[in-house]
C-alpha cells in the first residue's frame, strides 16, 4: 500500500534545498548530484537519489541560476523525481524502469519552476523600496519581518513547484506504467548512456570548446567500441 509520508518528507526536502539553490546559503547542496542522494537518504533509498542525482547533474552544470539567468529548476526535478520513485516502489515495484520513468516525466515538468521563480523575484523585487522606507523610519523588525518574508516566497515557490510535478507526475506514471514501465526496464542502460551523452554534449557546447562537436560524437563512438570489446 502506498505511503504519503514519501510525498510529505520530500516537500520538507524541497523547501530546504530550494532555499540553498538562491535565497540562503548556497553551500551547492541543491545541486543534483548532492541533492539526489540526501532525498533517498532520508526517504530510506539513496542508491536512487544517487541515480537520479548522476544523471541530471551534467545537464545543468553550467546552468545555474546566477544573476538574471533562470534555468529549469533542477533542484526540483531532483527532489520530486526521487521522491516519486520511492513513493511509488511501494505500488509498482523498484527498479531501473520506474527510476527512469520518474526521471523522464519529471523533466519537462520543471519549466514550471523557471516561471515560478520568476513570479517570485518579481514579487521580491519590491521588498528593498519597502525595507528601505522602514529603515529610514528606524523600524528594524519590520525590515528583518521583509527579508524574512523575501525567503518565505522562495520557500513557497520551491513547495509549489515541487506539488505540481509531483502530482502530474503520479499520475502520469500510474496511468501509464502499463505502457512504458517494462520498455524502459529493458532498455534501462541505453536511457543512462543516452543521458550521460546529452549531458557531455551539453557541457562541452556551454564550454565553448573548440572542435566540441567532433569531440562529442568521437566519444560516441568509442563508448561504443569500447562496449563491443568488452562484451
Amino acid at each position: 500500500m502506498e505511503s504519503f509520508t514519501p510525498y510529505l518528507l520530500g516537500a520538507g526536502m524541497a523547501v530546504l534545498l530550494g532555499l540553498d539553490r538562491t535565497a540562503a546559503l548556497q553551500i551547492m547542496v541543491s545541486r543534483p548530484l548532492v541533492a539526489g542522494p540526501l532525498v533517498g537518504f532520508v526517504l530510506g533509498d539513496p542508491l536512487t537519489g544517487l541515480t537520479v542525482g548522476m544523471l541530471l547533474e551534467l545537464l545543468w552544470l553550467c546552468r545555474m541560476p546566477v544573476g538574471a539567468s533562470i534555468p529549469h529548476d533542477d533542484t526540483q526535478i531532483t527532489v520530486s523525481a526521487t521522491t516519486l520513485a520511492i513513493a511509488l516502489s511501494a505500488t509498482i515495484g523498484s527498479g531501473a524502469g520506474l527510476t527512469l520513468g520518474a526521471l523522464l516525466i519529471a523533466l519537462p515538468l520543471g519549466k514550471i519552476g523557471q516561471h515560478v521563480e520568476r513570479a517570485v523575484r518579481t514579487q521580491n523585487e519590491r521588498l528593498p523600496a519597502a525595507a528601505l522606507a522602514r529603515l529610514q523610519l528606524g523600524q528594524l523588525p519590520a525590515v528583518e519581518r521583509l527579508h524574512l518574508c523575501g525567503l518565505g516566497n522562495f520557500a513557497l515557490g520551491a513547495l509549489t513547484t515541487y506539488t505540481v510535478i509531483v502530482l502530474v507526475g503520479r499520475w502520469l506514471i500510474l496511468s501509464g506504467a502499463p505502457f512504458f514501465l517494462d520498455l524502459l526496464t529493458t532498455q534501462a542502460d541505453w536511457i543512462k548512456l543516452a543521458l550521460v551523452l546529452a549531458g557531455v554534449a551539453t557541457l562541452l557546447q556551454a564550454l565553448n570548446v573548440r572542435r566540441a562537436y567532433g569531440l562529442f560524437f568521437g566519444g560516441f563512438l568509442l563508448t561504443f567500441l569500447l562496449l563491443g570489446v568488452l562484451r
